[in-house]
Protein backbone atom coordinates (compact mmCIF):
# COMPACT_ATOMS: atom_id res chain seq x y z
CA UNK A 1 0.00 0.00 0.00
CA UNK A 2 3.04 2.42 0.59
CA UNK A 3 4.61 1.78 -2.35
CA UNK A 4 1.27 2.96 -4.07
CA UNK A 5 1.08 5.56 -2.40
CA UNK A 6 4.12 6.38 -3.43
CA UNK A 7 3.59 5.66 -7.06
CA UNK A 8 0.57 7.93 -6.95
CA UNK A 9 2.65 10.69 -5.51
CA UNK A 10 4.98 10.18 -7.52
CA UNK A 11 3.18 10.84 -11.18
CA UNK A 12 1.78 13.83 -9.17
CA UNK A 13 5.01 15.09 -8.59
CA UNK A 14 5.90 14.38 -12.35
CA UNK A 15 3.08 16.50 -14.03
CA UNK A 16 3.14 19.22 -11.62
CA UNK A 17 4.19 22.43 -13.17
CA UNK A 18 7.89 23.41 -12.31
CA UNK A 19 7.44 27.45 -13.71
CA UNK A 20 4.95 29.83 -13.14
CA UNK A 21 4.97 32.02 -15.85
CA UNK A 22 2.84 33.52 -18.72
CA UNK A 23 3.64 32.16 -22.37
CA UNK A 24 3.60 35.03 -24.49
CA UNK A 25 3.68 38.96 -24.68
CA UNK A 26 2.75 41.79 -27.43
CA UNK A 27 3.52 45.52 -28.03
CA UNK A 28 1.37 47.56 -26.41
CA UNK A 29 -0.74 48.89 -28.60
CA UNK A 30 0.92 46.88 -31.70
CA UNK A 31 -2.26 45.57 -34.00
CA UNK A 32 -1.47 43.76 -36.76
CA UNK A 33 -1.66 45.44 -40.57
CA UNK A 34 -4.27 43.43 -42.96
CA UNK A 35 -2.45 40.52 -45.08
CA UNK A 36 0.99 41.93 -44.03
CA UNK A 37 3.50 39.54 -45.64
CA UNK A 38 5.11 37.71 -43.19
CA UNK A 39 8.74 36.28 -43.74
CA UNK A 40 9.04 32.71 -41.88
CA UNK A 41 12.97 31.97 -41.17
CA UNK A 42 14.44 28.36 -41.68
CA UNK A 43 13.76 27.11 -37.43
CA UNK A 44 16.47 27.01 -35.59
CA UNK A 45 15.93 23.69 -34.08
CA UNK A 46 18.40 21.57 -31.71
CA UNK A 47 17.16 17.50 -31.03
CA UNK A 48 19.18 14.99 -29.48
CA UNK A 49 19.00 12.42 -26.16
CA UNK A 50 19.71 13.39 -22.97
CA UNK A 51 22.26 10.91 -21.34
CA UNK A 52 21.80 9.72 -17.52
CA UNK A 53 24.13 12.23 -16.30
CA UNK A 54 22.14 15.20 -17.99
CA UNK A 55 24.57 15.68 -21.17
CA UNK A 56 23.09 16.26 -24.15
CA UNK A 57 24.30 14.79 -27.43
CA UNK A 58 22.82 16.29 -30.86
CA UNK A 59 21.72 14.02 -33.56
CA UNK A 60 21.67 15.09 -36.82
CA UNK A 61 18.88 12.42 -38.31
CA UNK A 62 16.04 13.93 -36.02
CA UNK A 63 16.79 17.52 -36.43
CA UNK A 64 17.12 17.32 -40.23
CA UNK A 65 13.80 15.67 -39.44
CA UNK A 66 11.97 18.35 -37.22
CA UNK A 67 13.51 21.16 -39.28
CA UNK A 68 11.66 19.62 -42.23
CA UNK A 69 8.48 18.99 -40.26
CA UNK A 70 8.18 22.71 -38.29
CA UNK A 71 9.03 24.41 -41.54
CA UNK A 72 5.61 22.62 -43.64
CA UNK A 73 3.78 23.29 -40.56
CA UNK A 74 4.52 27.24 -40.02
CA UNK A 75 4.10 27.83 -43.50
CA UNK A 76 0.36 25.49 -42.99
CA UNK A 77 -0.67 28.01 -40.34
CA UNK A 78 -0.86 30.60 -41.94
CA UNK A 79 -0.01 32.67 -38.47
CA UNK A 80 -2.09 35.70 -38.22
CA UNK A 81 -4.59 34.50 -41.19
CA UNK A 82 -1.64 36.08 -43.43
CA UNK A 83 -2.57 35.88 -47.11
CA UNK A 84 0.96 36.15 -48.23
CA UNK A 85 3.60 34.06 -46.49
CA UNK A 86 7.30 33.81 -47.75
CA UNK A 87 9.42 30.50 -46.33
CA UNK A 88 12.92 32.41 -46.54
CA UNK A 89 15.78 30.26 -48.37
CA UNK A 90 18.80 30.18 -46.89
CA UNK A 91 21.29 32.93 -48.09
CA UNK A 92 24.86 33.18 -48.47
CA UNK A 93 27.77 35.13 -47.73
CA UNK A 94 27.66 37.78 -45.80
CA UNK A 95 23.63 38.06 -45.77
CA UNK A 96 23.98 33.98 -44.22
CA UNK A 97 26.17 35.57 -41.74
CA UNK A 98 23.54 38.60 -41.09
CA UNK A 99 20.30 35.75 -40.51
CA UNK A 100 22.97 33.79 -38.61
CA UNK A 101 23.39 36.50 -36.14
CA UNK A 102 19.78 37.39 -35.81
CA UNK A 103 19.39 33.99 -35.19
CA UNK A 104 21.63 34.86 -32.19
CA UNK A 105 20.03 37.61 -31.44
CA UNK A 106 16.56 36.88 -30.97
CA UNK A 107 17.75 33.96 -28.85
CA UNK A 108 19.57 35.99 -26.57
CA UNK A 109 16.80 38.77 -26.61
CA UNK A 110 13.73 35.39 -25.72
CA UNK A 111 15.44 34.33 -23.00
CA UNK A 112 15.55 37.66 -21.55
CA UNK A 113 12.03 38.23 -21.99
CA UNK A 114 11.33 34.47 -20.76
CA UNK A 115 13.09 35.29 -17.50
CA UNK A 116 12.52 39.18 -16.87
CA UNK A 117 9.04 39.26 -18.52
CA UNK A 118 7.20 35.78 -18.75
CA UNK A 119 8.32 34.81 -15.37
CA UNK A 120 6.00 36.47 -12.52
CA UNK A 121 8.79 35.80 -10.11
CA UNK A 122 11.45 37.54 -11.36
CA UNK A 123 10.52 40.46 -13.40
CA UNK A 124 12.59 43.39 -13.35
CA UNK A 125 11.02 46.38 -12.25
CA UNK A 126 11.75 48.44 -15.99
CA UNK A 127 9.89 45.38 -17.60
CA UNK A 128 6.33 44.29 -15.54
CA UNK A 129 4.31 46.52 -17.74
CA UNK A 130 6.49 47.28 -20.74
CA UNK A 131 7.45 45.06 -23.69
CA UNK A 132 10.76 47.24 -25.77
CA UNK A 133 12.69 44.70 -27.48
CA UNK A 134 14.75 45.09 -30.57
CA UNK A 135 16.56 43.18 -32.62
CA UNK A 136 18.44 46.10 -34.08
CA UNK A 137 18.29 48.00 -37.59
CA UNK A 138 20.09 45.12 -39.10
CA UNK A 139 16.63 43.22 -39.80
CA UNK A 140 15.82 45.39 -42.26
CA UNK A 141 18.34 44.07 -44.52
CA UNK A 142 16.58 40.81 -44.11
CA UNK A 143 12.92 42.00 -44.80
CA UNK A 144 14.80 43.54 -47.92
CA UNK A 145 16.15 39.75 -49.02
CA UNK A 146 12.61 37.85 -47.83
CA UNK A 147 10.82 40.69 -49.52
CA UNK A 148 8.58 40.48 -45.74
CA UNK A 149 7.26 43.88 -43.21
CA UNK A 150 7.25 41.05 -40.82
CA UNK A 151 9.92 38.33 -39.84
CA UNK A 152 8.62 35.20 -37.49
CA UNK A 153 11.78 33.55 -35.45
CA UNK A 154 11.30 30.27 -34.35
CA UNK A 155 13.41 28.54 -32.24
CA UNK A 156 13.32 25.13 -30.37
CA UNK A 157 15.53 22.83 -28.62
CA UNK A 158 14.42 19.14 -27.48
CA UNK A 159 16.44 16.22 -25.64
CA UNK A 160 14.84 12.89 -25.33
CA UNK A 161 15.72 11.47 -22.35
CA UNK A 162 17.66 7.75 -22.50
CA UNK A 163 16.76 4.73 -20.58
CA UNK A 164 19.50 5.46 -18.11
CA UNK A 165 17.96 9.14 -17.66
CA UNK A 166 14.16 7.82 -17.10
CA UNK A 167 15.52 5.83 -14.42
CA UNK A 168 17.04 8.29 -12.67
CA UNK A 169 14.03 10.53 -12.73
CA UNK A 170 11.65 7.44 -11.21
CA UNK A 171 14.08 6.93 -8.42
CA UNK A 172 14.48 10.83 -7.81
CA UNK A 173 10.67 11.01 -7.26
CA UNK A 174 10.38 7.68 -5.55
CA UNK A 175 12.80 8.35 -3.12
CA UNK A 176 10.60 12.04 -2.59
CA UNK A 177 7.51 10.75 -2.35
CA UNK A 178 8.43 7.58 -0.01
CA UNK A 179 11.14 10.16 2.63
CA UNK A 180 10.57 13.55 1.71
CA UNK A 181 13.89 14.02 0.39
CA UNK A 182 15.35 13.47 -3.31
CA UNK A 183 16.87 15.84 -5.58
CA UNK A 184 13.85 16.79 -8.66
CA UNK A 185 15.27 15.04 -12.22
CA UNK A 186 13.55 15.86 -15.13
CA UNK A 187 14.22 13.27 -18.36
CA UNK A 188 13.90 15.27 -21.36
CA UNK A 189 14.21 19.16 -22.96
CA UNK A 190 11.30 20.37 -24.67
CA UNK A 191 11.64 24.23 -25.11
CA UNK A 192 10.45 27.15 -28.00
CA UNK A 193 10.70 30.46 -28.67
CA UNK A 194 8.63 31.77 -31.29
CA UNK A 195 8.32 35.43 -32.26
CA UNK A 196 7.49 38.52 -34.51
CA UNK A 197 9.91 40.96 -35.42
CA UNK A 198 8.85 44.22 -37.35
CA UNK A 199 11.84 44.13 -40.14
CA UNK A 200 11.74 47.60 -40.77
CA UNK A 201 12.53 48.62 -37.10
CA UNK A 202 13.94 45.64 -35.86
CA UNK A 203 11.64 45.74 -33.26
CA UNK A 204 10.55 42.29 -31.38
CA UNK A 205 6.28 43.04 -31.25
CA UNK A 206 5.39 39.52 -29.80
CA UNK A 207 6.87 36.32 -28.46
CA UNK A 208 5.63 33.04 -27.16
CA UNK A 209 7.68 31.56 -25.03
CA UNK A 210 7.57 27.94 -22.99
CA UNK A 211 10.07 25.68 -21.39
CA UNK A 212 7.58 22.39 -20.80
CA UNK A 213 6.26 21.98 -24.67
CA UNK A 214 4.54 19.37 -26.50
CA UNK A 215 4.77 17.59 -29.89
CA UNK A 216 7.00 15.16 -30.32
CA UNK A 217 9.04 17.05 -33.21
CA UNK A 218 10.36 14.26 -35.37
CA UNK A 219 7.34 13.34 -36.24
CA UNK A 220 4.88 15.56 -38.69
CA UNK A 221 2.01 15.68 -36.49
CA UNK A 222 4.14 16.29 -33.70
CA UNK A 223 5.16 19.20 -35.38
CA UNK A 224 2.58 20.33 -35.91
CA UNK A 225 1.28 20.09 -32.29
CA UNK A 226 4.38 22.05 -31.43
CA UNK A 227 3.45 25.26 -34.03
CA UNK A 228 0.19 25.11 -32.81
CA UNK A 229 1.85 26.05 -29.33
CA UNK A 230 4.48 28.25 -30.37
CA UNK A 231 1.62 29.93 -32.24
CA UNK A 232 -0.80 30.31 -29.25
CA UNK A 233 -1.67 34.24 -28.77
CA UNK A 234 -0.25 35.63 -31.65
CA UNK A 235 -1.10 38.70 -32.58
CA UNK A 236 -4.79 39.64 -33.67
CA UNK A 237 -5.29 42.30 -36.84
Amino acid sequence: MAVLRALAVATMLIAAPVFAQEKAAVRPGFVLPPAPPILIFRPDVRVGTQAAGGVVTPNADWTAAARKHLGEALVASRPGGAADIVFMPEPEGADAALLDEHRALFRAVALTVLNHRLFKGDRLPTTRRGFDYSLGHGAKRLGELGGGAFGLFVTTQDAFGDVGRKAMQLVGVLAAAATGFGAAVTSGIHTGYAGLVDLRTGELVWLNADLQMGGDVREPAGAAKRVAQLLEEFPAR
